[in-house]
């Protein structure tokens, strides 16, 4: 039995410029489409390419569990790969399962995909990611090659189906003591140098990308992870639960995947932890940190502003962190409260990115506009806040999306129901442009 954990190419044009373009799926928590460095098939590093995180770990526990069975895990996004090597490649040594994440801004392009392999194959698609479960009978009458739709990380539930079980696969979510029993995520040999993310600034290539917890406590309106992968909380009322990985297990994960990778003639030099947010308590922060220490190597993660201590945050730059980046969302504190939820103080965030750079490290703030019920005098707040920002020394880049309508968050939920008591300023109204692709969203917006 063979089982292809796939992420599949993902190619289109902008219409307007003509420009090539590429989709980034499985290991974003929002897939979306970017201006490519490099053509179908000629593979240049340089753009944003993350680790397909949930791919690599349910590969490794499938393998570990099934070990008669061959698994192969092929990132054709990361290969840079054509279609037609693709199929070339699939068609050479066909799978008998197929496990495909997708996501909103990616599904007209992989029922495709789907298609083609009921046409050229008798593989049967585990289909998993951020899905609008209400669709699931349409889905799995029209693609009968579809054997079940799986909500939320997926590392247990691929190995039911494949035992039997079919449908919709409800949530079961790894507990804490089965996520210190994951075998290390597995990557495509091919591409185990090639993922890449450039913010913070001053990171090196090739880089190691690892995720040491899993979930968020925090309920903002667009993120999908939280709400749909790492729990199931599309209405942003139910508890969240945060599942962290041991110092040992962080310890085993860099270890051997960076073996891994010096056997494969790729050395590692520079490390990303692109948690949900890394830094939520201050004993996971100072434990994995002095574990990042022990391998020399500079390192850099995803926060929050608010979370920890100045005694911590000097402990990750001692530790080797030189770099981080805070998910400010908005310059304006009204829409932070009432539209996305976020539980932030603008202010208090400012100061702390001052003095994170203050201390050495750098820092890139992300932010987003086109949110439902947000002014135009609102997105331009946000402009100022991110100017006053660089002005004062409180950033060394950033990055600017359109607000992207993913399924199972709090703000598709939104559209459907039309109002959410924890987001008091939210509405769907004819200022509000829906559009599942971010950066494709932004394009669009004249600000």
């Amino acid at each position: 039995m063979k089982v292809l954990f796939s992420n599949p190419p993902w190619w289109d044009v902008d219409l307007k410029t003509q420009q090539l373009l590429i989709g980034v799926r499985a290991g974003s928590r929002w897939p979306f489409t970017r201006y490519s460095v490099h053509a179908p098939g000629e593979f240049r590093h340089g753009g944003y390419l993350p680790f397909p995180f949930f791919l690599g770990s349910a590969a490794a526990r499938t393998k570990a569990t099934l070990p008669d069975a061959t698994i192969e895990m092929r990132d054709s996004i990361a290969r840079g790969e054509s279609y037609q090597q693709f199929f070339d490649a699939v068609l050479a040594d066909p799978p008998d399962w197929v496990v495909l994440e997708t996501a909103t801004a990616a599904w007209v392009h992989d029922e495709k995909v789907i298609d083609w392999f009921a046409a050229m194959t008798k593989a049967q698609i585990i289909l998993c990611g951020p899905l609008d479960i209400s669709k699931a009978d349409e889905i799995l009458g029209r693609h009968r090659n579809i054997a079940a739709i799986v909500q939320g990380e997926y590392d247990k539930q691929v190995l039911r189906v494949i035992r039997g079980q079919r449908g919709v696969i409800a949530h079961d979510l790894l507990t804490v003591g089965e996520m210190d029993n994951l075998p290390y995520p597995i990557h495509d040999e091919v591409a185990v140098g090639n993922y890449w993310d450039a913010c913070p600034k001053g990171q090196t290539a090739p880089q190691l990308q690892l995720i040491t917890s899993r979930g968020c406590p925090y309920k903002c309106i667009f993120c999908v992870w939280p709400a749909v992968m790492t729990g199931n909380d599309p209405d942003g009322t139910r508890a969240r639960t945060v599942r962290c990985h041991s110092p040992e297990w962080v310890r085993g994960a860099i270890k051997t995947q960076i073996d891994d990778a010096w056997a494969k003639g790729v050395r590692y030099k520079s490390i990303y932890l692109d948690d949900d947010t890394f830094n939520l308590t201050e004993k996971h922060t100072r434990q994995i940190s002095q574990v990042m220490k022990e391998f020399g190597l500079p390192w850099f993660a995803m926060c929050r502003a608010d979370t920890v201590k100045e005694e911590t945050w000097k402990l990750m730059l001692e530790c080797g962190c030189k770099g981080v980046k805070l998910g400010f969302e908005s310059g304006s504190q009204t829409v932070i409260d009432k539209i996305i939820n976020k539980r932030l103080n603008l202010a208090k965030a400012a100061d702390t990115a001052r003095m994170l750079r203050n201390m050495g490290m750098s820092v890139h703030g992300t932010f987003t506009v086109g949110l439902p019920g947000e002014t135009k005098q609102q997105q331009q707040e946000t402009l100022d806040y991110i100017k006053m920002l660089y002005e004062t020394g409180g950033l060394d880049t950033h990055q600017l999306s359109g607000t992207a309508e993913i399924e199972g968050t709090p703000l598709h939920t939104l559209k459907v129901t039309g109002s959410l008591e924890k987001y008091a300023s939210a509405k769907i109204d004819d200022a509000y442009v829906a559009n599942p692709d971010g950066a494709a969203k932004l394009r669009e917006m004249k600000l």
